[in-house]
């Protein structure tokens, strides 16, 4: 392989790699907990676009409990997030293990 080849082709898979990132901000993933009265939506940069809280699960007396479930639907909505991206990432890079 020539190397004017090789860096054509490391050129593209760069502008496509760049591409794939710009499109993984864009994805969003949903996840709930507690049956539903907790939802939250977080993005492909791992930000937390928004948290919906049921009036029926707020309780004064038992803040510990609303707290584990919005960190549980949090951590869920992240982790699936990241699976996207990763998943969206590979496709453009295939088998080299690139850390995003």
């Amino acid at each position: 392989m020539d190397m004017n080849k090789m860096m054509k082709q490391a050129r593209k898979m760069q502008a496509d790699l760049a591409k794939a990132q710009e499109e993984a901000a864009q994805l969003t993933a949903e996840a709930s907990a507690g049956g539903g009265v907790i939802r939250v939506v977080a993005s492909g940069d791992q930000t937390i676009k928004s948290i919906t809280i049921d009036s029926s699960v707020v309780d004064p007396d038992d803040v510990e409990m609303l707290q584990d479930l919005v960190l549980t639907a949090v951590n869920d909505a992240l982790g699936q997030v990241a699976e996207l991206v990763n998943i969206r990432m590979s496709a453009v890079t295939g088998d080299l293990n690139l850390p995003f």
